[in-house]
């Protein structure tokens, strides 16, 4: 990948919004004025596309047509259809992503499908994986009487030995890549299986699961997608293995012909087998209607503008007495920059006062969502510009930014 310069001063960065491919994206977005978000690898902002959605599923179709929706508007298709619509994200067929549930829910059914085909019965997590992913595994190994190894970060294939893994593309804390092509030889070469999951990384990198041999994997659609709050995972089984696989949550909506209200059980082809309970439809409309500022976007370009504005972070952080907890090489690093303060909560509030969103993960971590559908060179210098100043001034260090609030 070839880095744009980076830019020098104001100008400059104005240069490169002038020019960026991407910047025709920003006006899809609700977004106020005077706020720079920062946090889109949190929840991604609101898009015009998902309200219109949300308004024509709830006040026309649901107002009008009620039960009968299910048929008029195609409710019974949408979570493959929109499926469908973020495999063309990840590399993936169309048939290989369904959406549904959540990503905690996905990788229990991920991992539980896997441990039969896997050449041992181990479960394996690294400790600096997302808290939900070692919980789950933690739940699989009590009901499933499996070990469950905790490896040291960066250690999960050395202690693969052909069980299952599940591992994040994109740590959610330092922002570092994982290899995918290479960890996925690597595991299947010893009989093991790779649950992926690809929260902090779709709709942000170019995912290329097809490319990259990758069979399993889950992710959220509520980050960089911008489908909404609570808004429905993904799940993706690749076409050649799916029909190896069975649920360890059968549901109605992953039998083959719900509507014959069989007793026995018959999964749907491919991904659509681990479908579960009913689709939530207004969520999934949310998630339909974001999904259109994709439309013509190439993940490379994504990718490219998300890194250079991340360098452009980094390079600005430098001299503010904050340590860089990210990958300095972009191509090792995700969509986020994560740097580092002793006080950095409350730096984090008085950001935010300022109109610069950012989120803090304890104990010192201050994370910056570089979005590149919405954020611009220029708001990214004003912002950086900004954060020096509140540390130079300390500005930061009152009563009030201290008080911890339950969501950081």
């Amino acid at each position: 990948m070839t880095l744009i310069s980076l830019p020098e001063s104001r100008a400059e960065a104005e240069a490169l919004d002038e020019v960026d491919p991407l910047a025709r994206c920003r006006a899809a977005f609700a977004l106020p004025e005077g706020v720079t978000y920062l946090v889109g690898h949190s929840l991604g902002p609101a898009t015009i596309g998902a309200m219109e959605a949300v308004r024509e599923a709830s006040e026309g179709a649901w107002l009008n047509d009620r039960v009968g929706a299910w048929n008029s508007a195609d409710w019974i298709q949408l979570a493959e259809r929109v499926g469908g619509r973020i495999a063309k994200l990840v590399g993936a067929d169309v048939s290989e992503v369904i959406v549904c549930d959540s990503v905690s829910v996905n990788l229990f059914k991920l991992a539980a499908a896997a441990l039969p085909l896997a050449r041992t019965r181990r479960l394996v997590v690294e400790t600096d994986e997302f808290p939900t992913d070692q919980y789950i595994l933690e739940g699989l190994s009590g009901v499933a009487d499996v070990e469950l190894i905790r490896a040291e970060p960066g250690q999960g294939l050395a202690q693969l030995n052909g069980g299952v893994l599940v591992k994040s593309l994109v740590n959610y804390r330092s922002a570092d890549v994982a290899d995918m092509f290479a960890d996925e030889a690597a595991a299947q070469n010893e009989g093991g299986w790779i649950v992926w999951d690809l929260s902090h990384a779709t709709g942000v990198l170019d995912v290329q699961l097809a490319k990259s041999h990758a069979r399993l994997a889950a992710g959220c659609t509520y980050k960089y997608l911008n489908g909404g709050p609570g808004a429905p995972a993904f799940l993706y089984a690749r076409g050649d293995v799916a029909g190896e696989l069975s649920s360890p949550l059968p549901g109605w909506m992953g039998h083959a012909a719900p509507f014959e209200f069989t007793s026995d059980y018959k999964p749907k082809h491919g991904a659509a087998r681990f479908a579960c309970g009913t689709p939530p439809i207004l969520s999934l409309a949310a998630l339909d209607g974001a999904l259109k500022v994709f439309d013509d976007v190439a993940m490379r370009d994504v990718q490219a503008k998300s890194r250079s504005l991340g360098q452009m972070c980094l390079m600005m952080a430098e001299g503010m007495g904050l340590d860089i907890a990210s990958p300095l090489d972009p191509q090792r690093r995700g969509g986020h920059v994560s740097l580092r303060h002793p006080d950095g909560y409350p730096l984090v509030r008085a950001m935010a006062d300022w109109g610069i969103e950012a989120d803090f993960r304890t104990p010192h971590t201050i994370r910056l969502g570089l979005s590149p559908l919405f954020l611009s060179y220029a708001e990214i210098w004003d912002a950086m510009s900004e954060l020096a100043e509140i540390v130079e001034t300390r500005s930061w260090d009152t009563a009030c930014y201290r008080e911890k609030a339950i969501v950081t």
